[in-house]
């Protein structure tokens, strides 16, 4: 899993197809006079993003049941690929001689990128310790490989290496992983090797503690990211609880960047969330239950 030393995309230059320029802005369209909901366009290197959106999951560079020209058609502008499988296989070397995951995926709209370990992993400050499932090898991810990787990947969005913890767990291990997402974001900060072209959120961390989060979100906000994510919810919470976290930290992230709510795709909670404020969604739930033969 050891990311690309190769010039060329993931250590400054773009992938074809990427704006040379291609900032990340967000424009609000229209507000809700009684809520927190919004319309927005956000400015990205493939293709402008009307949000609110949901992105669908693509977890090793596919949708399950539909090509990227039927994704096409249903109108998407931004998909999810997760930087852990994509880095195990086929690899970051690989995909980068592809052109990137946009060339491998032969997907020209905008592409987001993260890592989802929860289940899998044992956490040190260095980083995230795993076992392959391909081989059972132990393997170590830091906040700088995981940029490196997402570099090589060559993704619109980055998301940052983070520390998560289940919602429902309470008590110290909270806290810890709350101030070591911090530190992570400012190592995968310094890591990023295109920054222009290529934007890195923070994820906010805090578990159901309004005292973590809101420290949590005064510190990441100091940063200077595009943009930021709200994590380690809809893990088995209440939801009074749930949309108590949502509503906190909305009301303290900046108004003009975008707010992406994370695993989150149950019809209800994507209304509501978007009525707290939210711009960005996505669940790994719509593209496994269709292949089922169930509709939403």
């Amino acid at each position: 899993m050891a990311a690309s030393t190769e010039s060329g995309a993931g250590m400054g230059a773009a992938h074809p197809g990427v704006s040379a320029a291609a900032p990340l802005a967000l424009r609000i369209v229209a507000q809700c006079p009684v809520s927190k909901a919004r319309a927005c366009d956000l400015t990205l290197p493939h293709c402008t993003v009307n949000t609110p959106v949901f992105m669908p999951v693509g977890t090793q560079g596919t949708m399950k049941g539909i090509t990227t020209g039927q994704l096409e058609d249903l109108g998407c502008q931004i998909c999810l690929g997760n930087t852990y499988h994509l880095g195990m296989r086929p690899g970051p070397q690989l995909i980068e001689k592809a052109n990137g995951l946009h060339g491998f995926m032969n997907w020209k709209r905008n592409l987001l990128t993260m890592v989802s370990l929860v289940e899998l992993s044992e956490v040190t400050e260095e980083g995230v310790k795993f076992r392959s499932p391909y081989d059972g090898k132990e393997i170590l991810l830091t906040p700088e490989q995981s940029i490196s990787i997402q570099n090589s990947l060559g993704s619109d969005i980055m998301m940052q290496l983070d520390d998560v913890v289940s919602s429902t767990v309470t008590g110290p291990r909270v806290e810890e992983a709350m101030r070591r997402s911090i530190r992570w974001l400012d190592r995968c900060i310094a890591a990023n090797k295109n920054p222009d072209r290529q934007k890195l959120f923070a994820i906010i961390q805090g578990g159901l503690s309004a005292e973590l989060r809101r420290t949590c979100l005064e510190e990441m906000t100091k940063r200077d990211v595009p943009g930021f994510a709200i994590g380690g919810l809809s893990g088995g919470e209440e939801k009074d609880d749930f949309w108590k976290m949502v509503t906190l930290s909305t009301d303290h992230l900046p108004l003009h960047k975008p707010r992406y709510l994370m695993g989150v795709g149950y019809a209800v909670d994507l209304v509501v969330c978007v009525a707290l404020g939210c711009d960005m969604f996505d669940c790994v739930f719509p593209t496994r239950t269709a292949p089922l033969a169930s509709a939403l």
